[in-house]
């Protein structure tokens, strides 16, 4: 999952001159002093060879430092070496005899996966945000990655590599170096990965210093893409393999995915039944011991020797419950149940498969795409083959537009929300932040694209109960993508809160999201600025901010947004949209957000 350095909202140094006043909040923190820690997502950190392995039958071999994750010459010219730098041992999670790798550091180690002249953009996770830093005077060394190996579950990756401690090092360093508190950018599973450091820190810290070292190190939480309660597509990886588009076999039992699977999976019961599965049922009862209830229409199926359908929720999924049913069935399973009861169930630090409480941090802001189709739901038989491929999909329950549609076409019985998913991560698992805002909510909706404010529509105190969805009565074109506002400042003294919601963002590119950067950017100028009139930045309207962002307006044969952009040419523009250019310098822009 391709996930994000918005931390060019952190430190604004370009910026200083005009920001720097000493009146109200502004006075108590110099927001000159930031830093930004990115928490990347699942798979979008590269992994490095540290062996010497000789590929057979390959005129390429793998030697340390040697680019694994994702070297796609050597996984097409050598499978069979590059899954052994790749695979873990099923049950210790512990390095392939031969080969072993780790998490390269640094920014370079998030920002393509695997460099080069065509593979280099397909591959590009953070170099976006990288840009936008750099094109509004963000230093170097204000911007800091922790990436990680994320093939492991989050104890081993403590025990392993250190790496929460070596994450609290990092905010300590951080505000060492810089003078300031940092603001933390999580992107997919990073978010989990972050949550998990926070109970850490509490077993770390003394109780009565917990609060006081988070509000010391940590200014602000921006949670994108968050599977706050889970992701279906975890079952169908665990199940079936998932190869992320590769030409790899799909091998569940074995696949580097699997080993952090649970610490990714869905734990709401809010849809329906989230796996279908068809059983042989030759074993009868005794097969299931632990699954107490059967429907009784299942019965006759077994009398008659006839494949028999179970159902399970999240619940039964989380708890172990469908892998304790299917075990017999699948010889992979007694590894999946050892992990979830040692990795997860069983960690003393925290269970995962538990909703999650708003974090105790100053600023959390939640952002999500939405209104995309959107996997909740699987329908699995056996396929009559051996190990590792005797599990099959016959059918896939999809949540958009407010219903539940199978892959067939077929509408499906449920309760889905009124809204859907990132293509990735259902809704419900997404929208569970909402929780985090208190009984009072402003909400606004605003296109996401360049605006003059006339579609900007505001609800103000719109009751919020705990539990339950906020669904704004609000209109909506169909031809416009909006971006969704839900904002408390009220309910927890000295806090803010805010949940936004990105119509069509994909959970995987929603980090090279223009639109995403332009506002965490414009968030964080307010926050900075003596003069700043609200709790968060107006959306009164909203205009370019960057070059790239004006562009040639053909029916009106001028530079579109004329009192933002002018036709400027520069020698060596090729087009007339790359010679319009800012009338004014985006400092002066920016003023206009107050």
């Amino acid at each position: 999952m391709p996930y994000k350095p918005f931390l060019c909202f952190s430190v604004l140094l370009a910026l200083l001159a005009v920001a720097g006043g000493d009146s109200g909040e502004a006075a108590e923190l110099d927001y000159s002093k930031l830093s930004g820690i990115i928490i990347p997502g699942f798979a979008s950190t590269q992994l490095r060879a540290w062996s010497i392995l000789d590929c057979p039958y390959s005129p390429l071999d793998f030697n340390p430092l040697d680019l694994v994750w994702l070297d796609t010459t050597k996984l097409l010219s050598a499978v069979n070496c590059w899954l052994k730098c790749m695979l873990l041992e099923p049950y210790n999670q512990t390095d392939h005899p031969d080969c072993k790798s780790r998490p390269d550091s640094g920014l370079s180690g998030i920002t393509e996966l695997d460099p080069g002249y065509i593979t280099g953009p397909l591959s590009s996770i953070w170099k976006e945000w990288i840009k936008w830093c750099i094109e509004f005077g963000i230093e170097a060394n204000a911007i800091i990655a922790v990436p990680y190996d994320w093939r492991l579950s989050p104890s081993i990756l403590e025990e392993r590599d250190l790496y929460f401690h070596k994450l609290k090092l990092t905010f300590e360093t951080a505000y060492k170096l810089r003078g300031g508190p940092s603001l933390v950018f999580a992107h997919s599973l990073g978010n989990n990965v972050f949550r998990y450091f926070l109970e850490w820190l509490k077993l770390e810290i003394a109780p009565k210093h917990y609060n006081q070292w988070l509000d010391q190190h940590i200014h602000a939480y921006f949670a994108v893409g968050a599977p706050l309660l889970g992701a279906t597509e975890t079952i169908e990886a665990t199940l079936s393999g998932f190869t992320f588009g590769l030409p790899v076999s799909e091998v569940p039992g074995n696949s580097s995915v699997n080993v952090q699977l649970l610490f990714f999976v869905i734990v709401d019961d809010a849809f329906f039944q989230i796996v279908n599965i068809e059983i042989p049922s030759s074993r009868g009862f005794d097969a299931y011991p632990t699954f107490s209830e059967i429907p009784e229409t299942n019965l006759s199926g077994m009398e008659c020797g006839l494949p028999i359908q179970l159902s399970f929720s999240a619940r039964e999924i989380a708890d172990g419950s469908f892998f304790k049913a299917i075990e017999d069935y699948d010889p992979d399973i007694k590894r999946l149940l050892y992990q979830l009861e040692k990795s997860y169930l069983g960690d003393p630090v925290l269970n995962p498969l538990t909703p999650w409480d708003r974090p105790p941090l100053k600023n959390v802001f939640c952002i999500y795409g939405s209104n995309s189709k959107t996997k909740v739901g699987y329908y699995f038989a056996p396929s009559g083959k051996p190990y590792p491929d005797n599990w099959i999909i016959t059918d896939v329950v999809y949540e958009y537009e407010g219903t539940l549609v199978s892959r067939s076409g077929n509408l499906v019985e449920g309760n889905p929300g009124a809204i859907s998913g990132d293509e990735t991560v259902p809704y419900n698992s997404l929208s569970w932040c909402k929780n985090w805002l208190g009984p009072k909510v402003n909400i606004t909706r605003a296109p996401q694209s360049e605006h003059d404010g006339s579609d900007v529509q505001i609800d103000l105190n719109v009751e919020h109960h705990y539990g339950e969805d906020i669904v704004p009565n609000m209109t909506r074109f169909p031809r416009v993508k909006y971006i969704t506002y839900y904002e408390d400042s009220e309910s927890l003294p000295g806090k803010r809160t805010a949940v936004w919601e990105l119509d069509k963002a994909n959970h995987r590119n929603i980090v090279r999201s223009s639109v995403l950067m332009r506002e965490l950017w414009l968030e964080m100028w307010r926050d900075i600025h003596p003069d700043a009139r609200s709790e968060f930045v107006t959306k009164a309207k909203r205009g370019p901010l960057r070059n790239e962002d004006c562009y040639w307006d053909y029916g009106k044969a001028r530079c579109a947004w004329p009192e933002y952009c002018e036709y400027r040419y520069v020698f060596g523009d090729v087009h007339l949209g790359q010679s319009c250019r800012l009338r004014y310098t985006s400092a002066d822009l920016l003023l206009h957000y107050l």
